[in-house]
């Protein structure tokens, strides 16, 4: 499976998410207008008011989101890129020793 595929994917639903929340206000917002609950400055207000708290709780579902995607990719044996990084490097010192030891013995 690929993981960039699945996140990208997992980030368009929450945006896709976010779009259909903010259509489905505005045509409630529209309704209490026509029936004239809301005048449309009223109905504006309540609409920006709705949209500020979620955009500011957004930055708190991806945070969530976040660090739910860590836990899965570490219960899924992932590495993460700083354990891969160490690696990286441990390999390379391995190598250099190596090389080290074989030119001694050719020595």
């Amino acid at each position: 499976m690929d993981n960039n595929n699945w996140m990208q994917q997992l980030l368009m639903l929450g945006i896709g998410t976010t779009s259909l929340v903010a259509d489905k206000l505005r045509q409630v917002g529209d309704e209490l207008v026509k029936d004239g609950k809301l005048n449309p400055e009223q109905a504006k207000a309540v609409m920006d008011d709705i949209a500020q708290q979620l955009r500011s709780e957004q930055g708190t579902w991806e945070a969530q989101m976040q660090r739910q995607m860590r836990n899965m990719m570490q219960d899924l044996g992932v590495a993460r890129q700083s354990e891969v990084d160490e690696l990286r490097g441990r390999i390379d010192r391995l190598e250099r020793q190596v090389r080290d030891l074989e030119n001694k013995l050719w020595r």
